[in-house]
């Protein structure tokens, strides 16, 4: 019996550092578990600032770094039927995730997390925007971005994200 497939969008201010390195990084550990068939994945930001563009050079320079690639990547602004097509929509932060508590149709707000609810070595309930300071930022982000990320493979491969 085939188990079902997981749907799950990543989402930042601009989508050129925080979502896609959350990407980037999840791609790798559902690869290397072997759910690339049953797991979805896709980032956006709540702004259409960088649309089109690359992640952040220092967001792919760190994420090489550790086995990690962003380069394939490109930012887009998350839509309305985002809501309908994942089952599982993480912000960053609280800002990110009271914009998208806006757009998102009540029916589908148990949809929306933060991303450092699945951590599990970091009290932190946000993951700090890098994008104004130095690169080693970019290295904290990714710290907690594989943390959070290893609680979120447990989390759905568990079957812990229940569809309605």
């Amino acid at each position: 019996m085939k188990q079902a497939v997981h749907n799950v969008l990543f989402v930042c201010t601009g989508n050129i550092c925080r979502s896609p390195t959350a990407e980037g990084v999840f791609a790798k550990k559902i690869a290397d578990a072997g759910l690339s068939d049953r797991i979805v994945i896709d980032s956006a930001g709540t702004h259409g600032y960088h649309v089109g563009e690359p992640p952040d050079p220092r967001s792919q320079r760190a994420a090489r770094a550790r086995g990690y690639d962003l380069s394939a990547l490109r930012a887009r602004r998350v839509e309305s039927d985002d809501f309908e097509r994942f089952d599982l929509v993480l912000a960053m932060d609280s800002d990110n995730r009271a914009f998208l508590a806006r757009l998102c149709p009540p029916s589908h707000s148990h949809k929306l997390k933060l991303m450092m609810e699945y951590a599990r070595r970091y009290a932190e309930r946000e993951v700090p925007d890098p994008y104004g300071g130095g690169p080693d930022g970019f290295n904290v982000v990714l710290e907690m971005l594989e943390d959070a990320t290893e609680g979120l493979l447990r989390a759905v491969s568990g079957g812990e994200i229940v569809k309605p």
